[in-house]
């Protein structure tokens, strides 16, 4: 997705989103608050959108949401300030350059936004960054298929992206090129097996990325 697009796609989803978008992905984010509830300690969500993820995340959790989009952040402090969440601090961010010292969270979570943001190697290289030796990143996204009928359904979407906001044709491999990560697991999840869990940890010897 172009640079110049997001802030116009996301103003015009920020009303609707959590009606839409949002209803359809909340297993996968369910599912990664659950994960990352169990590991506690400090967590980065980056691209926290409208904030769907927030309630679902333990008090005892130091959580920092960042996004790029104001009208996304807004909704999501509306939030945070109508269930007084006191556990959570939001700012407005480019995810290509994290303003967080190295290795200082515990875990880095992007939800849904890795096929949305430009340049997205650079954005997980940031959260590899910023992730603690031994910590984990977890990212919940579409990832494109080789072969099959949505195969055909995503590369025919691609076009589209600047529109929806959202890069069907999106491999796996763009978010796997930081070496100090390794896979932990990887799993598909409803609906119809178009959404990815994928847990990435840091490598202990990891100090900062050259």
């Amino acid at each position: 997705m172009k640079p110049e697009a997001v802030e116009t796609v996301y103003a015009r989803w920020a009303p609707i989103y959590d009606r839409t978008f949002g209803a359809i992905t909340n297993v996968g984010r369910r599912r990664a608050s659950d994960y990352i509830n169990a590991r506690g300690g400090r967590l980065l969500e980056v691209g926290v959108g409208t904030g769907l993820a927030l309630p679902h995340y333990s008090p005892a959790l130091s959580v920092t949401g960042v996004d790029y989009s104001q009208d996304m952040l807004a909704k999501a402090q509306d939030r945070v300030d109508a269930l007084g969440l006191g556990n959570v601090e939001l700012t407005r961010m480019d995810a290509r350059a994290l303003e967080f010292p190295d290795n200082h969270f515990d875990t880095v979570a992007a939800m849904h936004i890795v096929s949305v943001v430009p340049e997205p190697e650079k954005v997980v290289a940031e959260m590899a960054r910023v992730c603690k030796p031994g910590g984990e990143v977890v990212i919940v996204n579409h990832f494109s298929r080789d072969k099959g009928a949505l195969a055909m359904l995503e590369r025919l979407a691609a076009p589209l992206e600047n529109m929806l906001g959202w890069h069907s044709d999106f491999p796996m491999e763009r978010v796997l090129g930081s070496s100090c990560l390794k896979v932990v697991s990887e799993d598909r999840f409803p609906p119809l097996g178009m959404m990815t869990f994928l847990v990435l940890r840091k490598e202990a010897g990891s100090l900062r990325l050259s």
